[in-house]
């Protein structure tokens, strides 16, 4: 019988094609989706060339033109030619011309590329933004994506996780961002270091899906390896046409079961009896919540 794995342990095990896996295991997984930019893309071409001439799949590639454009010289202008050039003749479809374009990491919930379940590698570190969408999503450097740009796989150590319990009803005016900042004061920017952080709670589950974006795009500000808000029925009612357009609606969400305990992963953890918890008063800031720091 499989150990009890939290969210981020069951979405490497079934991308590695193991039943398990533990914290500090080194494991190869196949990967749901390549991100990179108009400044992280250029090295990250020229690592997959070394390798080979055609992407995985170019239906799994994204490349995202949005750190200096529209372009302010001649050399942001060359590297965001690269990008196009290799684009086109990837035949790429997760590209958006200057003009249809944003912040990347909000471009992609927009646009329902990402969805729960997804293993997903960016040449940003602010690619965890998408574990708030259910994926574990983590930033790498370009030549790790370049090689990912190639395969289609990345190597990972499996992280240990901690889990932040936010209870507690939000004051008006209080978002996520004030919960993200709150926790990394009092845990400070080292305090996760290579960690998968989850985040839940009724705090969490009363945040529009903006607010839970935001949370997971911080992880890493905390040294997170990855930033994962369980699937709930926020998650499921974002549907195509909502501006944060998944792939999926409703029903389909049943079958994610392999990793998914509807709902979240409660009763499916394992937890060590000396584990330490830290109740966090935070009355004095804005809003009326508690926080439970609980190491998995």
């Amino acid at each position: 019988m499989a150990r009890p794995m939290n969210i981020a342990e069951k979405i490497l095990a079934a991308h590695a094609g193991l039943d398990e896996v533990v914290p500090g295991q080194l494991i190869e997984c196949d990967l749901d989706l390549v991100l990179s930019n108009d400044v992280t893309a250029p090295i990250a071409i020229d690592e997959c060339r070394k390798i080979t001439d055609k992407v995985w799949d170019a239906e799994k590639v994204v490349m995202v033109p949005d750190h200096y454009t529209p372009n302010k010289d001649i050399k942001s202008a060359e590297l965001a030619n690269r990008v196009r050039k290799f684009v086109r003749e990837q035949g790429i479809s997760h590209y958006w011309e200057v003009g249809c374009v944003g912040i990347e990491h909000a471009l992609l919930p927009e646009q329902g590329v990402c969805v729960p379940g997804d293993l997903i590698i960016g040449a940003d570190s602010h690619t965890c933004t998408y574990g708030a969408m259910g994926c574990f999503s983590t930033g790498v450097g370009s030549t790790d994506a370049g090689v990912g740009l190639a395969t289609g796989r990345a190597w990972f150590k499996v992280p240990e996780s901690i889990k932040f319990v936010v209870d507690g009803e939000l004051k008006p005016g209080v978002t996520g961002k004030d919960i993200i900042l709150h926790i990394i004061g009092k845990i400070g920017v080292d305090g996760a270091l290579y960690k998968a952080m989850e985040f839940t709670g009724s705090a969490i589950r009363s945040l529009s899906m903006e607010g839970r974006l935001t949370i997971s795009n911080m992880a890493i500000e905390a040294g997170g390896k990855a930033g994962i808000i369980e699937v709930d029925d926020i998650t499921e009612g974002v549907g195509i046409g909502d501006g944060l357009g998944c792939k999926f609606i409703g029903s389909e969400i049943a079958d994610l079961g392999v990793w998914l305990e509807k709902p979240g992963n409660k009763g499916d953890i394992a937890f060590d009896d000396d584990v330490q918890m830290i109740v966090l008063h935070i009355y004095r800031t804005r809003y009326t919540a508690r926080i439970v720091v609980m190491a998995m």
